[in-house]
């Protein structure tokens, strides 16, 4: 069986990288993949993602994307993804990132969940989820794109690791036994603006069916969620763009605040 990957899968990864390499956005992948080919999005982010496993960076957990209606309409799709986090993606609650670090930065606000058991084997319904969540955090993801002014479809999103940059956990955090994430109410700030809000509902109905679907999604792909992992599940609110100097501030009912600030640098 031949498994050397097709022209265009190969093409993209490629542009992709230059992205990475160079720290400017390329054009979109779409026009070598698909649009909403799952199979090749998905194969070109395997490409993408490997050189980084092949240079020792740690994957330390999964996101979920294009979980909320507000996000899917921002962006102009119409189903979830997924992609991966690396270990050089953390950062502290109340940390300053530089802006430079992640292209064209965009933030929103989720419900994170840290594993203490594997996801690998049985249903993987909402019953086994729950039971393998250790922690539940409030969380910012710092989403980034790739593609010049996020011009995107869901292949390019995918392609391009689920437009995954950045993430911060807040140091506050939860049992399953003291918060109900689809209760959870969000408020998002920059600068002491109010830009996003939203609850729980809002990721695929409840955040825990969000990580429902990504199990499945991974087991099915021979990559299943592990004890240790972060799970990002998804916007619970419209993600906004950030720029030089800002400071974002989440607020999730039960589970408290999480900050991140970004460089006045504007260099890219």
């Amino acid at each position: 069986m031949d498994n050397t990957p097709s022209t265009g899968i190969a093409e993209a990864a490629d542009r992709l990288r230059g992205a990475l390499r160079t720290g400017r956005p390329t054009t979109p992948v779409r026009d070598l993949i698909g649009s909403d080919d799952i199979s090749a999005a998905y194969a070109t982010q395997r490409l993408v993602n490997a050189d980084r496993l092949a240079a020792g960076v740690t994957v330390v957990g999964r996101k979920i994307g294009l979980t909320s209606p507000a996000v899917q309409r921002q962006l102009g799709v119409d189903r979830p993804d997924f992609g991966v986090l690396f270990e050089d993606m953390a950062y502290d609650d109340g940390a300053t990132i530089d802006f430079a670090q992640v292209m064209q930065p965009k933030v929103e606000a989720e419900v994170a969940f840290v594993l203490d058991a594997d996801l690998a084997e049985g249903p993987l319904d909402a019953a086994q989820v729950r039971a393998a969540i250790g922690r539940v955090h409030p969380a910012l993801e710092i989403c980034g794109s790739r593609i010049a002014n996020w011009d995107i479809t869901f292949g390019d999103t995918v392609a391009d690791n689920a437009s995954a940059g950045a993430y911060v956990l807040g140091t506050g955090h939860r049992s399953l036994d003291e918060v109900e994430p689809r209760e959870v109410t969000m408020r998002m700030t920059v600068d002491g603006t109010e830009v996003s809000s939203g609850d729980g509902t809002a990721c695929l109905g409840d955040p825990i069916e969000a990580v429902v679907w990504l199990a499945r999604q991974v087991r099915g792909l021979g990559a299943p969620l592990r004890a240790g992992e972060v799970v990002l599940s998804g916007a619970l609110g419209p993600m906004h763009a950030v720029g030089p100097g800002d400071t974002v501030t989440a607020t999730l009912s039960g589970l408290g605040e999480v900050t991140i600030g970004f460089s006045p640098s504007s260099a890219q």
